[in-house]
Parts: C-alpha cells; structure tokens; sequence
C-alpha cells in the first residue's frame, strides 16, 4: 500500500495490528460477509473515503452481489434491493456515523432490536465504530487506490 501522505501502518504498527485483528474478528462473526461490507460501504461513502469504497465495493461484487443493488447503496430508504435486516442495519450506521445530534433516539435502537439480538447490535455498532476509524485513516493520509 502507497500513501500520499503518511504511511501509518510503518510508523504506529501495534495500533494498525490492533484496528487489522478488530476487522478479522468482525469478518468471523455473526453479521455476514455482505451485510458487514454493506454497512462498511455506506459508512464510507458517508465520510468520502474513496479506498475504503472502492475495497468494500470490490469485495461485494467479487461476492456475487447485484450491480443494481450496489448502485443503490447511498439512496437504500428508496431502494427495493435492501430488506428490513439491511435497512435497520444501513439506519443505524447511518446514524452513529453522522451523530449531529448525540445517540440515537430510542426509536432507532429498538427498530435495530427487531432484527439483531445483543450480540448483532454489539457487533454492528462495533463495525460502524472500525470503518469510521478506518475513513479517518483513509481520508486523512489518503492511501493510493491500488
């Protein structure tokens, strides 16, 4: 991977190992592949992270997901392409990304409820949590798209 700014992998290596490890454990986990890299590509378009869009995008076509389905992803309240699972999800990441206004109402959370038990929304909110943390990397020090 080639920077154009700092290459933090090199220079904070613990820290990158830890944020690598937190995302391997997302991928062993209860989610799905496509629904764990469907919030990780919203949440990137969210913050402009072009790396991060163009990885998570690549990995759900290489997975078989629907072109129509992947154009959507930014306008998915409108979209016949995402179920309720899908849009509680997108919602809530939606809403802990942009977090104008403090946490989620109540309302948010228990939609989420309806289709997560305690460790899907432990694990959602934990995935939302990491791709943030990755834009920040990606949009600040802006690694080369390879």
């Amino acid at each position: 991977m080639k920077f154009h700014r700092v290459e933090y992998p090199k220079h904070v290596p613990e820290a990158f190992q830890g944020l690598y490890a937190a995302s391997t454990a997302l991928h062993g986990g209860h989610l799905g592949q496509e629904l764990l890299e469907l919030v990780f590509l919203r949440v990137s378009q969210i913050n402009g992270c072009a790396y991060c869009m163009d990885m998570h995008a690549g990995a759900l076509r290489k997975a078989g997901v629907q072109a129509r389905k992947l154009d959507t992803v930014a306008g998915w309240r409108d979209s016949r392409f995402f179920d309720a699972r899908e849009g509680a999800a997108l919602d809530w990441a939606e809403r802990l990304t942009a977090l104008p206004a403090g946490a989620p109402a109540d309302a948010a959370y228990e939609a989420l409820a309806a289709h997560f038990d305690a460790r899907g929304i432990a694990e959602l909110t934990m995935a939302v949590a990491l791709i943030n943390a990755w834009n920040r990397l990606g949009v600040g020090l802006r690694p080369v798209l390879p």
